[in-house]
C-alpha cells in the first residue's frame, strides 16, 4: 500500500511544477498564464511543457510569461516575445509557415512520389514466363539420364 501512494505521489508531481508564489492574484490572468504554458516548451525537457516542468529555465519561463501579462500584453504578444527570445523551437504546436511548411509537407509528398515510383516499377515488370512442358523429347530423356549417371 506504501508503495502505491510513493508512486501515486512520485506520478502527480508534475502537477505541483507551479508553485504557489508563481501564481498571480488575479484568477483571469492565472488562467491567462496558464493556457500559455501548456503551449511552451520546457527547454530543458524537451516534449513537456512549462506549465508541469520542474526545470529552473521552465520556473523562469512561467514567471516571464506571468510578468507580460501583469505588463498588459496579450497572448499573443506574449508567444511572439517568448519565441523572439528563444526561438519557434519553444512552441509545442509550431506554426505552419515559411520553412516549416516546408518540412511538414516534405514527408507527405516524398511518401506520395515513392508509392508512384513504386506502382510505375511494377507495371513495367515483365509478364510472367509461361511454363515449360513437362514432356521431354526422347533425345533430352537420354541426355538426362547420362547426366545423373555422372
Amino acid at each position: 500500500m506504501k508503495r502505491l501512494i510513493l508512486i501515486l505521489c512520485l506520478m502527480a508531481s508534475p502537477l505541483f511544477a507551479v508553485t504557489p508564489d508563481e501564481q498571480l492574484d488575479d484568477p483571469v490572468l492565472e488562467e491567462r498564464a496558464r493556457a500559455l504554458s501548456q503551449e511552451l516548451r520546457c527547454l530543458v525537457c524537451r516534449n513537456e511543457n512549462i506549465d508541469a516542468s520542474n526545470a529552473e529555465l521552465a520556473q523562469d519561463l512561467r514567471v516571464l510569461v506571468r510578468e507580460r501579462l501583469v505588463e498588459g500584453d496579450t497572448d499573443e504578444q506574449v508567444l511572439a516575445y517568448v519565441v523572439d527570445r528563444y526561438g519557434e523551437y519553444v512552441l509545442l504546436r509550431p506554426t505552419l509557415n515559411g520553412a516549416n511548411l516546408i518540412l511538414w509537407l516534405t514527408a507527405p509528398v516524398l511518401l506520395l512520389l515513392g508509392l508512384a515510383i513504386a506502382v510505375v516499377k511494377l507495371r513495367q515488370r515483365p509478364k510472367a514466363v509461361a511454363p515449360l512442358p513437362d514432356d521431354l523429347s526422347e533425345a533430352e530423356r537420354a541426355r538426362l539420364d547420362r547426366l545423373i549417371k555422372e
